[in-house]
C-alpha cells in the first residue's frame, strides 16, 4: 500500500512536526510527510523540515490582510499541487473556515493540549490549574468547523502535581502529544478510523498503552 502524502501546518517551532518526521523516517510507517506549511515566514520549523529533505512552503496570512478565503485559496493551490492527502495542524495559530474544513473533511487532525471538551482554545495548562483540575492532557481530533470541536481520536493524560506552573505542566503534557499525534496519524493513514453521529472510533488495530481512545476498540 503506497504511503499517504501528508502536509504539516505549522506557525513556530513546530515540536509535533517534528515527532510526526521522526516517526515517518520508519518505512513501515503508512505516511509520509510530504510537504510543511507556514503561515509566518520566521517560523523556527521551517528551516528543521528543510534540514530534513522535506519542502516546506510560505504561505503568509499577512500577504492577504483580511481576505481570509485568499489566503485558504493559496493554501488550497498548495496542497493540490503537491498531491496531498491529509493535513495535519500543529501549532497553526490560524482559524480556518468552514470552506477549508469542508473540503478536508476527514483528512484533516489537529493537537491540541488539553483533554477535550474541556479548555478549548488557548491559555490551557494556566486555564487547568486554575479550575483546580487533577489530570490534564491532550487531545488529537478532526478539524471540524468549530474550534478544537471535531470528534476525538484520542487522548493521553498527565498528573497535575502540588506545584505545578502553566510551564511545567505544559512540558509534561508536551511529551504527551509527541507520543499520541503519530499514533493518531497512523491510524488514518491506515484507514482504521470512523466516525459515527460525530463520534470516532479506532478499528482493526491495537490500542497502545497510555492511549485513550474515546469508543471502545475493535480488532475486528
Amino acid at each position: 500500500m503506497a504511503r499517504k502524502r501528508v502536509a504539516i501546518f505549522i506557525s513556530g517551532r513546530g515540536s509535533n512536526m517534528q515527532a510526526l518526521i521522526e516517526a515517518a523516517k520508519n518505512k513501515d510507517y503508512p505516511a509520509e510527510i510530504a510537504l510543511v506549511v507556514s503561515n509566518r515566514p520566521d517560523a523556527a520549523g521551517v528551516a528543521y523540515a528543510r534540514e530534513a529533505g522535506i519542502t516546506a512552503t510560505i504561505v503568509d496570512h499577512a500577504d492577504y490582510g483580511k481576505d481570509r478565503e485568499g489566503f485558504e485559496r493559496a493554501l488550497q493551490s498548495v496542497l493540490h499541487s503537491s498531491g496531498i492527502e491529509i493535513v495535519c495542524l500543529a501549532g497553526f495559530m490560524r482559524l480556518l473556515t468552514p470552506w477549508f474544513v469542508n473540503k478536508w473533511q476527514g483528512r484533516m487532525i489537529n493537537i491540541h493540549p488539553a483533554l477535550l471538551p474541556e479548555f478549548k482554545g488557548l491559555d490551557t495548562h494556566a486555564r487547568a490549574l486554575a479550575a483546580g483540575a487533577k489530570i490534564h492532557g491532550a487531545t488529537v481530533h478532526f478539524v471540524s468547523a468549530d474550534m478544537d470541536g471535531g470528534p476525538i481520536i484520542c487522548q493521553g493524560t498527565v498528573p497535575v502535581l502540588e506545584g505545578d506552573t502553566p510551564t511545567t505542566l505544559a512540558a509534561r503534557v508536551l511529551t504527551v502529544e509527541h507520543r499520541i499525534y503519530p499514533v493518531a496519524l497512523k491510524w488514518l493513514a491506515e484507514g482504521n478510523l470512523r466516525v459515527t453521529d460525530g463520534r470516532c472510533s479506532v478499528r482493526g488495530t491495537t490500542i497502545p498503552d497510555g492511549i485513550i481512545v474515546p469508543t471502545a476498540a475493535s480488532s475486528a
